[in-house]
């Protein structure tokens, strides 16, 4: 209460509630009911004349002469004995001291909890985080002032962690860049296989952190926090953000290899799929839009994982709209049928079965050994 207490509670954004185990040492007033009653006085009384009697002054001093003195008042009992001895009521006359009726004692408050530790006594010291806060900042700020709380302790007073949220909150971080990079990995593979283009692949691997950060600005605008349910969310929606862009792309690849300029080529592409594509991601989000009708602990928990994995969607579908065809524009380049040196585009022509797919004889004949076994006929390395 008065060294460890005071001392975490100066960690922005910290709370720390009163600790379990032990007794808390303060004055008590013992009221006697039997004699309560027979002097016809309320226990609401006593607690009147206490509050009455005993107040915290401000005082100050007083400077006579060449002399300044300090001004003490005798608002407060200089001893808890000096409880006892404060009128209550006078009745007939006769003035009933708290003495008569109770007894004030130098005590501890009713224990209410006991906190045991390998079956021995202990004390629980719970730490909270106050409104906004971040737990990983709290977390971080009370570790680092630990040792030099625990110098200034008796050396038979020990300190040990029990519980960390933070590991949950981190875990959940780790868990959303880990999708995250999967699905940037994979999607670039495939790409690359099926494509034969890294800038395709680029591409779509910007979409991927874009639409998770339009996510969390939304959920800033409505005053959610990153937490290990929105967290969640995001790494539920990482997987399935690439499916936007992979379908625009691949369908400007297609128009570009029939042979039609870059402009029209991306605004065929991106128009053909518009109305597809937002059935699909609205199919997504509707999947989530029971969860808006829950009450109760359930709405406070699961809305704001509704809302990070469709809002994550219609950030990619909008992306695929508008960022996917710029980038394309700038990035892309018009398609040629000529042998090309480029591994990438070899392997993607040979796997399509294009007799162009190889290059010179100065290149390994890998193409044709993916497509056709080994050296085979198709080979015109």
């Amino acid at each position: 209460m008065n060294f460890i207490r005071t001392r975490l509670i100066t960690v922005p954004g910290c709370a720390i509630p009163y600790p379990y185990g032990g007794k808390q040492r303060q004055v008590m007033v013992d009221l006697n009911p039997t004699e309560l009653q027979a002097k016809g006085l309320a226990p609401l009384d006593v607690v009147n004349a206490v509050n009455a009697q005993n107040l915290i002054l401000p005082a100050g001093s007083s400077k006579i002469g060449q002399f300044e003195y300090d001004v003490d008042l005798n608002a407060s009992p200089p001893t808890v004995e000096a409880f006892n001895n404060f009128p209550v009521k006078v009745v007939n006359g006769a003035p009933i001291y708290v003495r008569d009726v109770a007894h004030v004692r130098d005590g501890y408050a009713p224990q209410t909890n006991i906190v045991r530790q390998d079956g021995g006594r202990a004390v629980l010291l719970t730490v909270l985080k106050a409104g906004n806060a971040s737990t990983l900042a709290v977390v971080e700020g009370v570790r680092k002032l630990l040792p030099v709380v625990a110098a200034t302790l008796p050396p038979s007073l020990k300190i040990q962690p029990l519980g960390d949220q933070s590991i949950f909150v981190r875990a959940s971080i780790n868990g959303v860049i880990r999708e995250a990079v999967m699905a940037a990995c994979l999607t670039g593979f495939m790409i690359l296989v099926f494509l034969g283009s890294w800038r395709s692949t680029l591409i779509i691997a910007v979409s991927i952190p874009l639409s998770i950060l339009t996510s969390v600005m939304a959920l800033s605008f409505l005053h959610e926090t990153i937490n290990i349910m929105t967290l969640g969310g995001l790494a539920l929606a990482v997987g399935i953000l690439v499916d936007d862009a992979t379908v625009t792309i691949e369908n400007i690849e297609r128009f570009l290899e029939e042979g039609r300029p870059m402009r029209e080529a991306i605004l065929e592409g991106a128009a053909q799929i518009a109305v597809p594509a937002l059935v699909s991601t609205l199919c997504i989000c509707i999947v989530f839009l029971p969860m808006f009708l829950l009450g109760g602990v359930a709405r406070y928990l699961f809305v704001p994982l509704a809302e990070a994995v469709v809002f994550a969607m219609l950030a990619s579908y909008v992306l695929s709209r508008t960022l996917v065809p710029t980038l394309a524009m700038y990035m892309l380049r018009m398609k040629s049928k000529e042998r090309s040196r480029n591994p990438l585009v070899i392997l993607q022509r040979a796997f399509d079965g294009d007799s162009t797919a190889c290059a010179p004889p100065t290149w390994p004949c890998l193409a044709c050994w993916f497509a056709g076994g080994r050296f085979s006929r198709r080979c015109f390395c």
